[in-house]
Formats: C-alpha cells, structure tokens, sequence
C-alpha cells in the first residue's frame, strides 16, 4: 500500500463534525439512564451563605486586610529604594 492510500483511508474530522447526528458520550448515556427514574435534586449555583468557611469575617475585613498588605508591600519596596547605602 502506497502513503495515498492511508491518507485516502484516515478518518476525516470535518466528515464527522458535519454528520447529522451525534451520539452521546458514554458517561451522558450513563446518566442519562440514571437519571430516568431517579432525577437529580435541584442544586443552587452558589452555596448558602451560612456554609462558608469564614462565616464570622465579614467581606470588609478581608479587603482592608488586602489593601493592608499592598500598602505594606509598597513602602517596603520605597524604603529599600530611598535609603542610604
């Protein structure tokens, strides 16, 4: 067999993204099927705001702490600069 063959003979993507139909994956069969009889409970997007793992800290304290930090970060870096060898 010549290479112009094996080329002739290997899969086409453009072939197969044009067809028609399109089966489902393996694991979409899987819950689909799963599913059928017993469907899954709604979940919500985000979680309820009681379950996070810093529920006492408000969302201030976290972004003062932040800017704290960057101002740190800032007048270590002038400091370094400015003084005096």
């Amino acid at each position: 067999m010549s290479d112009r063959d094996d080329e002739e003979r290997e899969f086409d993507l453009r072939w197969a993204d044009d067809a028609e139909h399109k089966e489902p994956s393996a694991r979409a069969r899987m819950l689909a099927a799963r599913w059928k009889d017993n469907p899954p409970a709604p979940a919500p997007f985000r979680a309820d705001p009681d379950h996070r793992a810093s529920a006492g800290r408000s969302s201030w304290v976290s972004t003062v702490v932040v800017l704290g930090c960057v101002v740190a970060v800032i007048l270590l870096l002038g400091y370094v600069n400015f003084r005096p060898y």
